[in-house]
């Protein structure tokens, strides 16, 4: 995926950033906070994979799917095939 590789530092980064949101929710946790803050950080948490989500996807989109018109006809349902192979995979 050349686009993943192409966006590979501010990817990172996202992830960088999920992880310490996470940590953040561990030791929220850890400290026994409350309930709303866990809930808080749970929601951000969730938001900030969600956005990562749609950056990765858009990219696939863009570049497998929509642009890929020199690419063959097999290639691009392949690709249009695992797209939607990830989205029911992560909408459950």
């Amino acid at each position: 995926m050349s686009h993943v590789v192409r966006e590979k530092s501010r990817l990172l980064a996202r992830v960088r950033r999920i992880r310490g949101q996470l940590e953040a929710l561990e030791r929220a946790i850890e400290d026994e906070k409350s309930c709303a803050e866990v809930l808080h950080q749970i929601a951000g948490a969730r938001g900030a994979i969600q956005g990562l989500m749609v950056k990765v996807a858009e990219q696939h989109v863009r570049e497998h799917i929509a642009e890929s018109a020199a690419g063959s006809v097999e290639a691009r349902q392949q690709a249009a095939d695992e797209f939607i192979d990830v989205l029911r995979t992560y909408l459950k």
